[in-house]
């Protein structure tokens, strides 16, 4: 009977896991990054803090908004890294950014939750990107 259990909880997990998928109506920001890494801080140390405390923490507070730190192998951004944000709609996303790419309070509100793991990755480096915003169609 354990073993039935146990069986059903893995495929259950696996099927959410795996089972996930783009549906039109979703959208996808994709972000270049320029890195400014402190002295005596590797880019990996920085990708990981961002990995291991920036995502799961914004996670936590929104989960209809998934990120994915990725690095360049081919073509315009080779060797770049960068962020592919999945936000549930173009709606979603609007209840933090105004039209001109300010935050609205709500998304004031998300920063205040972010600030102190942001302020963490600052003591290893600072970013900028450029971005681009994509819907499923």
């Amino acid at each position: 009977m354990k073993k039935l259990i146990l069986t059903a909880a893995l495929i259950l997990v696996l099927g959410v896991t795996f089972g996930q998928s783009l549906k039109k109506g979703n959208l996808i920001g994709t972000h270049v990054l320029t890195v400014d890494l402190k002295p005596d801080i590797t880019m990996e140390q920085w990708q990981e803090f961002y990995i291991s405390k920036v995502i799961p923490e914004g996670e936590k507070h929104d989960p209809n908004w998934k990120v994915y730190l990725v690095k360049g192998i081919r073509g315009e951004n080779e060797n770049s890294i960068g962020l592919i944000h999945v936000v549930k709609s173009e709606e979603h996303r609007d209840k933090y950014y105004n039209e001109d790419g300010s935050l609205t309070e709500f998304g004031k509100a998300y920063q205040e939750k972010l600030n102190p793991v942001f302020e963490e990755l600052n003591k290893l480096g600072t970013y900028t990107f450029t971005y681009t915003d994509w819907i499923i169609q």
